[in-house]
């Protein structure tokens, strides 16, 4: 069985959907289509990711209703609030600018005008926007994580280059 850390989370199962066990499942991800054509998932129960295998889904807006393989309506009403994960491999690869947050932990940051400034730690996503966390020595540095500070992904080399806004790395590090 895989564990979280190999995993991505791809939404959770809201509420059930009928009297067949079916079960309406939202899913966090750009582009829910994506998906339409899954034939398994992994299911967080009790702590543990757990396989079921999809005999149905059945796309809506931001939300899809899905049966699961040999799963009767006692059993699915039991799903509702688990989350769901698929392995990082079932990602779509990315180029350019584009990256993935799990993807840039351990990069080298270089700022414009700073020049390397540390390490990706963390992309903090619970905010109106992505923030870069940035160890430099022991000290954290955030900066907002948007296209207009983003100057370049170097996956080959593992570094981001970015152009913070005037003053803010320098006041971290005073």
């Amino acid at each position: 069985m895989p564990n979280k850390a190999d995993c991505f989370f791809l939404g959770y199962i809201g509420r059930t959907f009928g009297y067949r066990g079916e079960l309406v499942v939202t899913l966090d991800v750009d582009d829910p289509t994506r998906y339409a054509d899954l034939k398994s998932v992994f299911v967080e129960v009790k702590g543990s990711l757990v396989p079921y295998f999809i005999t149905e889904i059945r796309m809506r807006d931001r939300d899809a209703v899905w049966r699961f393989e040999g799963l009767e309506a006692d059993e699915a009403a039991r799903l509702v609030g688990c989350e769901l994960y698929l392995p990082l491999s079932a990602l779509p690869p990315l180029t350019g600018n584009r990256f993935y947050f799990h993807e840039v932990t351990g990069f080298t940051v270089e700022d414009k005008a700073a020049g390397e400034i540390g390490t990706v730690t963390r992309i903090y996503d619970n905010g109106p926007q992505p923030i870069l966390s940035i160890d430099h020595g022991g000290k954290e540095i955030m900066v907002p994580l948007i296209d207009a500070f983003l100057l370049g992904v170097d996956r080959e080399n593992r570094r981001l280059k970015i152009a913070a806004p005037e003053g803010l790395i320098d006041f971290y590090l005073a």
